[in-house]
């Protein structure tokens, strides 16, 4: 195996030292300011066979060889320009759209979702056109249309939609804003519903532990939202939605040049339900009633000349929530038996910023800084039952980024500070606790542009609650044949969980709380330590001259630590370290293919394999289905009138039957069975665009009218032994239309 492993190692220093690369940059001409590159751009040399695309964010590579002298360069839409290249110092190139040549027009979108050949870790892209084939009213949910994230209700009383990947929930998954964690600790519940859809320009999934540049906590892997830029985003927006389950949503955008390096936007969202739905007639509201408000100011400075970037951003929101009994009022309720009812109220404040340098000499070298602030504060009461709780994040990341030897071999390596101080009130204790985190970290990539690339990184973190601890992470790509691309990846992260913050649905339950101290330094529990393992293989094809491509994966997640929450017992709610194995087991195929222009579809099948050894035997994790099928279809009319379409959409998800969580020591009428029903869902969604500046939509959710019979256990006394909202498996609200408008200017 020792020489397996030098052999490797040689036979990739000699490739690195025998062949040269050339290197530029790809930016659109219309936006010349931004430096923003255009992903997907085809590269090649003349009269050879020898290309490259660009990746997202608009650079490339190619082999060189002193022979190669025109360098052609093409994208749909734009004039196709050819170069010549007489050293190997990296371009900067600018793209001309075809519309500023003639009076022909000739426009290109880039595909909604796009699956990287490329890459080396498995990550795609989810762009803003796949995010408006839903409602997408904030980034909770934005992956009603993506196979890979599952979408799930927390409890039946706040409508609170939580993500999975890879069968894990979002405490597993590292939830960033432009590379900067953001959806944890305090936030891991709501965290998701406080970023609007229309404030997200893209989304990248990474599937398997992510880079070690961001951090160890990613487990299952990584969701980054790519936020609008001021230099990109329209000079004016405005996004109006309304849906017959009395929600109304506003959403305005405002950027303006300060200038010329300058440029600034005011992103203003505004949500609010007020009218009351029981449409299962059990005496409790459906979904609460609520109001949000939520304002960011972006600001946004460019020399691409001198190689400066950098973006600033503030964001204020303050969230209210209230729920439960439809008689509930909370002036005259709130800490009595009258009624049962709830608040939560949460202000939040952020500050974050970003300062990259490029060498304007040296475009492979680089370095970056990343500061991040937030104060988080909810003050919330479930029926008599209290949970408050004060978090403040601090998280900074210097890092560099170089190259070794030439371009093929790329490294970055840096060092990062986080701080968090929790203040929690559960019911009459209050739990206090700062944890403070130094690493470092060095990430190595290989690429030969070619056929094989690999992403080796390692970070070390000295943690005061944690301990000193090492991360690896492994990624590796190879492509044995034309569009064929198999990968592998292999990393361990670590977290410490937030027992209350993340299970917050166990509160709107007569459910005690038993934590089973192991002397650890998180109430008094151990961190949880885990392995992730998987492969993937994509594949591209042209079926009756239409393009596709088909992709099969499977990760499996080892947990050497856990902490299980235990629900089984119906009158409590458990918490201790993993005594045995936990594991998670994700199996996943998904077909895409164009079936006409214009007329695309796209098939999913997912298969569980989830179980914990808890205190009373090996389960299967509830409320889990063992198999999921997805299929969503989308049709454009003429792309050629483009400000004068109809968009048609369509979702369809089938989930599987789950299990549900032990209540056989109830009463039987308060008993539920072992297994729930399956059930299927159909969403869809109507766009007529108008005008460049103007569209309007109207769609419907559950249009299969699917409901949850019971959704809440003895309903009939809530502040009785058997109370309980947290076994939830499907819709409780059934069918609901909406509509909506979009208006911009340039």
């Amino acid at each position: 195996m020792k020489k397996i492993i030098i052999s490797i190692l040689l036979l990739i220093s000699i490739q690195s030292f025998s062949q040269q690369t050339f290197k530029g940059m790809i930016m659109d001409r219309s936006n010349p300011k931004d430096n923003l590159g255009v992903f997907g751009v085809n590269v090649y040399w003349l009269n050879t066979t020898v290309g490259s695309t660009t990746n997202e964010k608009g650079w490339f590579e190619i082999p060189y060889k002193p022979t190669y002298k025109k360098l052609v360069i093409s994208y749909v839409g734009y004039k196709t320009d050819t170069l010549t290249i007489a050293s190997l110092k990296p371009i900067h190139h600018f793209l001309t759209p075809e519309n500023e040549l003639d009076e022909i027009k000739i426009s290109s979108k880039k595909k909604a979702t796009q699956k990287s050949f490329i890459q080396t870790a498995n990550v795609f892209t989810v762009n803003s056109d796949e995010l408006l084939k839903a409602a997408c009213c904030n980034l909770a949910e934005s992956f009603e249309t993506n196979p890979s994230i599952d979408v799930n209700f927390s409890d039946a009383l706040t409508g609170t939609r939580q993500i999975q990947m890879l069968g894990l929930k979002s405490p597993y998954l590292l939830i960033s804003q432009e590379n900067i964690p953001s959806i944890r600790g305090a936030a891991q519940v709501y965290g998701l519903t406080f970023t609007p859809g229309t404030w997200v320009e893209s989304i990248q999934i990474t599937k398997g532990a992510g880079s070690v540049i961001n951090g160890y906590e990613s487990i299952s892997g990584q969701i980054n939202a790519e936020l609008v830029k001021p230099f990109t985003d329209k000079k004016f927006f405005l996004n109006a939605y309304g849906s017959l389950g009395g929600r109304l949503e506003l959403n305005t955008h405002f950027n303006q040049r300060v200038s010329k390096k300058w440029q600034t936007g005011v992103y203003i969202h505004g949500n609010y339900r007020g009218e009351k739905f029981d449409n299962n007639s059990d005496g409790f509201l459906d979904f609460p009633l609520m109001q949000q408000i939520n304002v960011m100011n972006r600001w946004q400075y460019t020399d691409p000349e001198k190689g400066w970037v950098s973006f600033i951003n503030f964001r204020y929101m303050d969230d209210e929530k209230q729920t439960g009994e439809l008689d509930f009022n909370p002036e005259t309720d709130k800490g009595t038996t009258n009624f049962w009812g709830s608040e939560i109220h949460t202000k939040r404040f952020d500050f974050s910023s970003k300062l990259g340098y490029v060498f304007p000499e040296l475009p492979f070298q680089s370095f970056g800084f990343q500061f991040a602030y937030s104060n988080h504060e909810q003050d919330s009461y479930f029926g008599l039952n209290v949970y408050d709780i004060k978090h403040q994040s601090i998280y900074s990341n210097l890092l560099f980024n170089s190259i070794i030897g030439d371009t093929r071999s790329k490294f970055s390596t840096g060092i990062s500070f986080t701080h968090d101080s929790y203040e929690e009130l559960v019911n009459l204790n209050m739990y206090r606790r700062n944890e403070n985190s130094v690493g470092a970290f060095f990430e190595y990539a290989y690429d030969n542009s070619d056929d094989f690339s690999l992403t080796a990184g390692i970070r070390v973190d000295s943690h005061n609650l944690l301990g000193t601890f090492v991360t690896p992470r492994l990624h590796v790509r190879y492509v044995p044949w034309e569009r064929g691309v198999f990968r592998a990846s292999i990393g361990q992260g670590r977290r410490s969980a937030n027992i209350f913050a993340e299970n917050q649905q166990l509160f709107g339950s007569s459910r005690q709380i038993n934590i089973q101290s192991s002397n650890g330094k998180i109430y008094g529990l151990d961190p949880e330590v885990a392995w992730n393992y998987g492969v993937s293989y994509l594949q591209g094809f042209m079926l009756f001259d239409k393009k596709g491509d088909i992709t099969f994966d499977f990760y499996r997640t080892n947990f050497q630590n856990q902490v299980v929450v235990d629900w089984e017992n119906p009158q409590e709610i458990s918490f201790y370290n993993l005594n045995g194995k936990s594991y998670a087991n994700s199996f996943q195929t998904e077909v895409n293919y164009k079936l006409a222009e214009s007329l695309n579809i796209r098939l999913a099948y997912k298969y569980y394999d989830i179980a914990t050894d808890y205190q009373s035997g090996k389960l299967i994790k509830p409320l889990t289905p063992k198999d999921r099928f997805f299929a969503n279809m989308s049709y454009e009319t003429d792309k050629k009138e483009e400000d004068k379409q109809w968009k048609f959409d369509i979702t369809y998800n089938h989930i599987g039957s789950q299990r549900l969580p032990d209540t056989s020591s109830n009463p039987v009428p308060y008993q539920l069975s072992e297994n729930s029903e399956g059930y299927s869902l159909l969403n869809a969604q109507v766009t007529k665009v108008f005008s460049k500046q103007f569209e309007v939509y109207i769609g419907g959710e559950n249009l299969t009218n699917f409901r949850q019979k019971s959704p809440i256990l003895a309903n009939d006394d809530p502040f009785g032994n058997h109370f309980d909202t947290t076994i939830v498996y499907g819709p409780i609200f059934g069918r609901m239309f909406y509509t909506g408008l979009r208006f911009k200017l340039d």
